[in-house]
């Protein structure tokens, strides 16, 4: 305070001396404080006994939103003042007095025609005189304090000096306070700061050291939690080949089974859908906004009561993976400065994402190529031979020219024929001719699976779809992808799978038991049974719409039987293979060996006609090859007999009727009435025939 002017006038007058002693009181109170709100409510109680005044008035500029703002202290007088009013500079006297830094004198306000606004609401409190003062420091201006009184004239131009001295020393504590405030305000954001930034950290740290998405997510939401008032989270995937959203984590204490997890849908009008349209965070903040979108989990938040959400699209190389989803009970829930950290939560998450999505890609590929190197080591350990497909019947190269038709086409091949007739080689060989002949042959014998683990074996599992299985598996299907799938036995193949192996060759798509999510497969099937289908249909034992997907194309092969002129070239060939095998120089087959083979009705095929022989290169000691064919389980049959025409068989007929007739044709024991015909008719066959009575 100027010491010079306080003691001139200190010695004008008493009264001038108690002004000053209170003006000093408030100087004290000025440079006590370091709350505003505290100083206010101390002006209010001293500046009475300084200033003729009723209402006192701190008015401060805004800078960030170009305002006045009101700060009202209650004086010497009951009313109800409420703080908080905010003009522009232009459209109250204090904003006139903040930008031209003079002080101003309203003595008669019921006359002032400017600032209508601010002018009623002050003659609404019976104020009809007031005086302004600048709030300014050396560092800048603040604003305006404004001294009012329900009395007219109740300033003088000479009490503005003093007015004057008491804003500066308000400028100054003013200023203080919110320097104090502002000072106040960065400790406590810098200790915001510090704690996201450890937030942060410790989720990158869980993140870093887990490649499983829910304990990633799990981790996320409990940090979260501790800083973003929140009460639903979620964490959704995005399918870009279906254009479907994955919920794949939930956190939701009030879901109550309303959502689960796994679940696919549709994103669009949804705000998770247009943050991932527009690859931008999207905020809404109130009910009324919530309701504006029609997806239904967006319903069912706004039936639980939440009230804002914010959604935050996951990026990987610009490429949008999925959305973090968080909700609140509160409106306004989620600032700009809790989106700017969630932006990089969700950036965190999406770089978690992103590398468990592509060590899911690799663990299942690296799970595939094992399981085709096993699959494809046991099968060159069986050594199938592709190219052995041994004969030259007419029934056999039928057959083959079949397969040539067939193999180029990506057709469902149905391959019918007794055991042993070797249907799967017919299956390699369509496989081998084909386009897929570079990629995996997949086979599996459906008869030989017990029924519980055929679906396992078939589409594959998941870890805990069932007691026992404590690992993902990949099934047959899958490991067949790009390649050919051959189902042996395919008519024993229990009822309540066939619907799913029918959805497999018509969408190529099935899930592994114990999974919800789509997998999608590119293969070729072919199919073999011994068993008539068509009569398993009509038994209501095999579903017909399947028995017409695999009955694209079929293939009958013919059994051994049918096929002899193939038997001694199928012997030559299985003695010269496992007599090279076991290391035996046999070197020839006996003639009469042969024409017994050859006699036999083989009831089990090819495979019995292997097994024989291989059990003769064991026993053989010589050079000549031994077979043991008593050992066979029927005996040879005789060869059959040339086909006879219908005109022999009808002579033959006849002939030995009239011989069980001794040559009585007529009446009701002779010939013509044992075969049903008239005896006219049957003298007319046997002269057409040339039958003549032999002599006696």
């Amino acid at each position: 305070m100027n010491a010079e002017f306080f003691s001139d006038r200190v010695s004008s007058s008493p009264s001038h001396l108690d002004r000053y002693r209170a003006l000093l009181r408030v100087t004290e109170a000025i440079a006590r404080h370091s709350d505003l709100a505290a100083l206010a409510q101390d002006l209010a109680r001293l500046l009475p006994s300084v200033v003729p005044v009723n209402f006192v008035g701190l008015s401060l500029h805004d800078p960030r939103r170009g305002v006045m703002r009101l700060h009202v202290l209650q004086a010497n007088v009951a009313a109800d003042i409420i703080g908080g009013h905010e003009h522009a500079p232009g459209d109250s006297p204090t904003g006139l007095v903040w930008e031209t830094q003079e002080s101003m004198l309203l003595n008669d306000l019921a006359g002032e025609r400017r600032w209508p606004g601010v002018i009623a609401l002050m003659r609404e409190d019976g104020i009809q005189s007031c005086c302004l003062v600048p709030l300014t420091t050396a560092a800048c201006r603040l604003g305006a304090l404004t001294f009012s009184s329900q009395e007219p004239h109740a300033y003088q131009v000479s009490d503005l000096e003093l007015m004057q001295q008491v804003g500066r020393q308000v400028a100054v504590a003013v200023e203080n306070v919110l320097n104090r405030e502002a000072a106040e305000a960065s400790r406590r954001d810098v200790e915001r700061q510090r704690d996201r930034f450890s937030l942060l950290l410790r989720m990158t740290n869980t993140i870093a050291s887990t490649l499983d998405l829910r304990e990633v997510f799990s981790a996320v939401s409990l940090c979260l939690r501790e800083m973003i008032a929140q009460e639903y989270a979620s964490l959704i995937l995005y399918d870009s080949q279906t254009d479907r959203v994955r919920l794949h984590a939930l956190d939701f204490p009030d879901n109550q089974g309303a959502l689960t997890e796994g679940g696919t849908s549709d994103a669009h009008d949804s705000p998770a859908g247009l943050a991932m349209e527009t690859k931008q965070p999207v905020v809404i903040p109130d009910r009324r906004g919530m309701q504006a979108f029609s997806h239904p989990v967006t319903k069912l938040l706004v039936e639980k009561g939440f009230q804002s959400n914010c959604s935050l699209p996951l990026l990987a190389r610009d490429r949008v993976i999925g959305c973090l989803n968080l909700a609140s009970h509160r409106e306004q829930a989620f600032s700009e400065q809790d989106v700017e950290f969630l932006s990089q939560v969700a950036g965190q998450i999406a770089l978690a994402v992103d590398n468990a999505l592509a060590y899911q890609e690799i663990h299942t590929l690296k799970d595939r190529l094992a399981e085709e190197k096993q699959y494809l080591e046991e099968e060159i350990r069986l050594e199938h031979g592709f190219d052995d497909i041994i004969g030259d019947s007419r029934a056999l190269r039928q057959v083959l020219s079949q397969v040539e038709i067939v193999a180029p086409t990506e057709a469902t091949v149905l391959i019918l024929g007794e055991t042993g007739t070797g249907k799967e080689l017919i299956a390699r060989a369509i496989h081998r001719l084909s386009g897929r002949h570079t990629r995996t042959f997949v086979k599996l014998n459906c008869a030989a699976i017990p029924t519980g683990l055929l679906e396992s074996e078939l589409f594959g599992h998941e870890r805990g779809a069932f007691t026992g299985a404590i690992a993902q598996k990949v099934g047959r299907f899958e490991l067949a992808h790009g390649g050919t799938i051959f189902l042996d036995e395919v008519g024993e193949i229990p009822l309540e799978l066939q619907s799913k192996l029918l959805r497999v060759l018509q969408e190529q798509e099935f899930e592994r038991l114990g999974s919800t999510r789509t997998v999608r497969v590119d293969i070729r099937l072919i199919a073999a049974t011994n068993r008539d289908l068509a009569k398993l249909v009509e038994q209501q034992e095999f579903r017909s719409d399947l028995y017409y997907r695999l009955n694209v194309f079929p293939i009958t092969l013919p059994p051994l039987r049918d096929r002899r002129e193939d038997i001694p070239l199928l012997i030559r060939y299985f003695t010269q293979l496992y007599a090279a095998r076991m290391k035996k120089p046999i070197d020839s087959i006996p003639g009469a060996t042969l024409d017994a083979l050859s006699r036999y009705h083989w009831p089990g095929n090819i495979r019995e006609l292997e097994n024989l022989v291989e059990r003769a290169v064991i026993l053989t000691q010589g050079t000549h090859l031994q077979v043991p064919l008593p050992e066979l389980k029927v005996q040879a049959q005789p060869a059959p007999a040339p086909a006879v025409t219908l005109h022999d068989a009808e002579r033959e007929q006849i002939m030995r009727t009239l011989r069980d007739t001794r040559w009585v044709i007529g009446g009701p024991d002779g010939a013509a009435a044992r075969l049903g015909l008239k005896r006219t008719t049957l003298t007319s066959k046997i002269k057409k025939l040339g039958i003549s009575r032999p002599r006696e």
